[in-house]
């Protein structure tokens, strides 16, 4: 009798084993069916874009239903070249990508959803030390500002005119190098300085190959740096999704806003193999100093325009955009 009991407890054991199994695998298939795979190309991997890793290590995007395939183009240009070509469904990068494309006369533009960053995230890495910094100080040197162009590039130009420098003249700016390969090219070259975002100018420093003088986005003050864009036909089939996205990176805004350096630093080093944790929240509370990143995705009419000012001072715009062609705030003024 005893054995009957027995050989009944195992049975029905393994039949709960089994129907457990059962459940769990169609969780996990409506689960996989629920989330749509979204591929997006950002500009470069930087402490700048804390918010967006915050967003993918909280789960926000698989919370609104999406499944993120985050790689780096390492320049705007390529990443619009991946939006433009269906290789990616959003990019992630200056808005004056976007102000390119509309003005070549493309019809099925690109139109931004989501502003991440406000200020310029780069710093000015000198190869001496030095101190009490002064912007004439660069009269007669060789920076390295990133490709022709770029915001990073026409922020900085920005920057010097506003401080009595004729780019021109006053200094040679090598756009020569690509975007991911200017620190090596500082470092090993005759330019005295060079833009570099975080944490590769703090680590620049930790090497004693260079030393940081000055944040070119707070001399800039705020203008939309980095945002999500994607294909005008993307965005009108896929609107509960890009939604959604926006939804995923408003959260992480705010997570970045309400939390310290340290706890931020600890949540995306896993992005930064090799960098010292201690790094991370040096970079970190270096750009909370300088007010780099938007509390919500909302692009205003009044940075744009200045953006565009920037573009027009550089040589770089020969016709302005109409902010409502380029920028659609639906999104992000829906943020929940």
């Amino acid at each position: 009798m005893k054995r009957n009991w027995l050989i009944l407890g195992i049975i029905l054991i393994i039949v709960v084993v089994i129907i457990s199994g059962i459940y769990l695998v169609k969780n996990n298939k409506k689960s996989e069916e629920k989330n749509q795979l979204v591929k997006v190309s950002e500009v470069t991997r930087s402490v700048f874009y804390a918010p967006q890793y915050v967003a993918i290590e909280n789960g926000y995007f698989k919370d609104n239903g999406i499944d993120l395939e985050l790689t780096t183009g390492g320049g705007a240009d390529t990443v619009m070249t991946a939006v433009l070509s269906n290789q990616v469904d959003i990019g992630f990068a200056g808005p004056e990508a976007s102000i390119y494309v509309y003005n070549e006369g493309k019809e099925d533009y690109t139109q931004v959803f989501a502003q991440m960053t406000k200020k310029d995230g780069s710093f000015l890495v000198a190869k001496e030390d030095t101190k009490d910094f002064k912007w004439e100080d660069l009269k007669g040197k060789t920076i390295i500002p990133g490709r022709k162009g770029g915001v990073p590039y026409m922020t900085l130009e920005y920057v010097l005119k506003k401080n009595g420098l004729d780019p021109k003249k006053d200094l040679k700016l090598d756009d020569s190098i690509k975007f991911d390969l200017m620190a090596g090219a500082f470092t090993s070259g005759e330019a005295e300085y060079v833009t570099l975002f975080e944490p590769t100018a703090s680590l620049t420093e930790k090497e004693k190959k260079g030393y940081i003088v000055t944040s070119v986005g707070k001399e800039a003050g705020d203008i939309p740096y980095t945002a999500y864009f994607a294909k005008k036909s993307y965005i009108s089939k896929n609107e509960d999704l890009i939604q959604n996205f926006t939804n995923a990176i408003y959260k992480g805004e705010q997570w970045v806003k309400n939390h310290t350096a340290e706890e931020i630093a600890k949540k995306i080093l896993g992005y930064f193999p090799g960098t010292e944790e201690g790094l991370i929240v040096e970079a970190v509370k270096s750009y909370k100093e300088i007010d780099a990143w938007n509390e919500s995705p909302v692009l205003k009419k009044e940075s744009f325009d200045r953006l565009q000012d920037v573009i027009s001072l550089a040589g770089e715009l020969d016709k302005k955009v109409p902010f409502e062609k380029i920028v659609n705030n639906k999104y992000s003024e829906n943020v929940k």
